[in-house]
Formats: structure tokens, sequence, C-alpha cells
């Protein structure tokens, strides 16, 4: 019985070696196989045929999705057009596939790169940290880290200026309602009573201009002047007109008069005390 089970025991060990030997040679194969696309694209990179890389490069990633290259170097690819946005989408699956040190901080010190082309400074710090936590000899990524730190405390200090600027327009405009509501309590008739005298000022209680009705007040009174006087009809003298020609011939017939009689004492003798 023991010789039964043993044998048994020693097929089993050794059918399931051979499908781990199997199963690593087709990873092995699969690894060949999305290695062989990343190395066409680099190719093509090379000769400056973006379009061709960047189908060569998805498809070393959809053969092998763990495969770091194609992440990286199509992530490269897209950096290099200004492409940002999708750059940070493969370096990030890099990091994510990663498994050495080595390749965790060529991802990191990467996407600390198109962050601060984004102007993402305190995420780029964040980024270039944990590239320094897998190769902490790194100068290039020390120096960018310092980089990124001087523009995420110029960002912060621009954010907070901009948040107190918003903070006193919102004191002052609540100063002035405040002084608006305490006018009100003061005398609150105040308000209406200048609204009501300004329509006065402008309206009469007809709805008329007050200039309107001022001109209306000036007319009435050259009307009343002219009430006590008759109204001279058409063709004919008004009794003012009247007075005044008659004061006029009075005035020229004592003219004549006066002439008359200033002639007759210069031709009249003058009488002397003798007769000779």
């Amino acid at each position: 019985m023991k010789t039964y089970f043993t044998y048994i025991f020693i097929c089993f060990v050794t059918l399931s070696f051979a499908q781990d030997k199997d199963k690593e040679k087709q990873q092995q194969l699969t690894l060949e196989k999305a290695n062989g696309y990343v190395y066409q694209a680099n190719a093509l990179i090379e000769a400056d045929n973006f379009i061709s890389a960047e189908k060569e490069y998805r498809k070393a990633i959809s053969e092998l999705p763990s495969n770091v290259a194609g992440a990286y170097n199509l992530g490269n690819s897209y950096y290099e057009k200004g492409n940002y946005e999708e750059a940070l989408y493969r370096h990030t699956e890099a990091a994510k596939s990663a498994i050495s040190k080595t390749e965790k901080h060529i991802a990191y010190h990467n996407i600390g790169n198109v962050l601060m082309k984004e102007a993402l400074c305190k995420e780029a710090v964040e980024a270039y940290k944990n590239a320094l936590r897998s190769d902490p000899t790194d100068d290039e990524t020390r120096y960018n880290l310092a980089i990124a730190k001087e523009c995420a405390a110029q960002q912060k200090q621009e954010k907070d200026k901009e948040e107190e600027k918003k903070d006193e327009d919102k004191e002052n405009e609540d100063k002035k309602e405040d002084k608006k509501e305490d006018k009100k309590k003061e005398d609150p008739k105040d308000e209406g009573d200048q609204d009501k005298k300004d329509g006065e000022d402008e309206k009469d209680e007809d709805g008329k201009p007050k200039d309107e009705k001022d001109q209306g007040k000036g007319d009435k009174k050259d009307d009343k002047k002219q009430e006590g006087q008759p109204k001279p009809q058409p063709g004919q003298l008004s009794p003012q007109q009247i007075k005044n020609l008659l004061e006029a011939m009075n005035n020229q017939e004592q003219k004549v008069q006066e002439k008359m009689n200033a002639e007759k004492q210069k031709g009249a003798k003058v009488k002397t005390e003798k007769d000779w």
C-alpha cells in the first residue's frame, strides 16, 4: 500500500513540474514577443515615425500588460510630442508594473517631470520623493526635487494671497451691507421720505414735470395782468394806443402854439416913453 501511494505522489510531482515548465516557457515566449514589439517601436522612433512606433508599443503592452519597457518608452514618446496627459498615464502604468528599484526610480522620476510640465508642483514633489526612495543617490532627481519644492511654495503663496483678497472683498461687502442695515434701523422713514421728495421734485400731482408746472404758473400770472385791459379787436387800436396817440397830438399842438406866440412877440412894436 505504501508503495502505491508513493508512486502516485511521484507522478503528481512530475506532472506539476512539467506544467510549471510549460507555463514558464510560455511566459518567456510572451516576454520575448513583447520585447520584440518594443524593439521595433524603438527603431521606428529613431526613424521619426511616431505613429507606427505608437502601434508597436501598444502591441507590446497588449501582449504583456506588465511589460515596463513598453509603457515606459511609450510614455517617453508622448512626452517628447507634448502629450503630457498620455505620458503621465503610461509612466504611471510603468511605475505600477515595475518590480526592481531601478525601474521604479526611472518611472517616478519621469512622472515628476511630466507633472512639472503641467505646473503641478506639489504633486511633482511627491513623485520625485518616490523616485529617491528607490535610488537616493540620483543627483538629477534630487535637483529636480529642489526645483519642485520651490515651485510648490510659490504656488502656495500665490494661492494664499488670492484667498486673502477674496476674504477682504467679502468682509468689505459685509461691512457695506451692515451700514445700510444700521441706517435703515436708525431712521427707516428717511429712505422712503427721500424717494417721495425726489418724486415730488420731479412731478406734480397731475404727473407733470415741475418745470412744466412752473412755466404754466408764469403764463397764468401774465394772463392775470392783462385781464383788466380790453383786448383789441382786429383792425382797431387798443385804449393804451389811443391814449399814447392823444398825448403825442397834444404835445405837437403845444409846440405849434408856442412857436406862433414866439413869432407874434417878435413882430410887435416896442412902445417908447416918448413918441418922436
